[in-house]
């Protein structure tokens, strides 16, 4: 696996990882990397430090591994809430109404829904944007 940093031509920055850097290259020549942010596919690699091997860093302490867990899990759920609150839910119409939107077909607007992962797949060779929902993290309030 290589990690690349990445900029868009909007300044976009941000990062992704890939099998090889053949891979990286055939994707970027297909349009199927694009800017996280503003969906942009003009994507360059940025220059990067190579990882250096040296002393094994020590484990954070359980303290700050369940403070960092708290704050993703927190996160995760603000994503998904908002999407809730501002997206149209299409239900498993999702791949179709997402290809319209993206052909001119159906207005433009912010949807989610369910897709097969075949269903992903073929949009994302298609072109068209999407990207998972996070998946809602357990009630705290419930933990173990």
């Amino acid at each position: 696996m290589i990690r690349y940093a990445l900029a868009c031509e909007q300044a976009h920055a941000f990062e992704a990882w890939f099998a090889s850097s053949s891979d990286y290259d055939d994707q970027a020549a297909r349009g199927l990397v694009e800017c996280p942010f503003c969906g942009s596919r003009r994507v360059e690699k940025q220059v990067m430090a190579p990882a250096v091997a040296g002393t094994k860093r020590a484990a954070p302490p359980d303290e700050v591994r369940q403070k960092m867990q708290t704050m993703m899990m927190e996160a995760a759920r603000e994503v998904r809430a908002h999407v809730e609150q501002n997206f149209d839910y299409v239900g498993d119409a999702f791949a179709r109404e997402a290809r319209d939107i993206h052909e001119g077909r159906s207005e433009k607007r912010e949807i989610y829904g369910e897709a097969t992962p075949a269903e992903v797949k073929k949009l994302k060779e298609d072109g068209v944007p999407c990207a998972p929902l996070p998946a809602l993290p357990p009630d705290p309030s419930k933990a173990n």
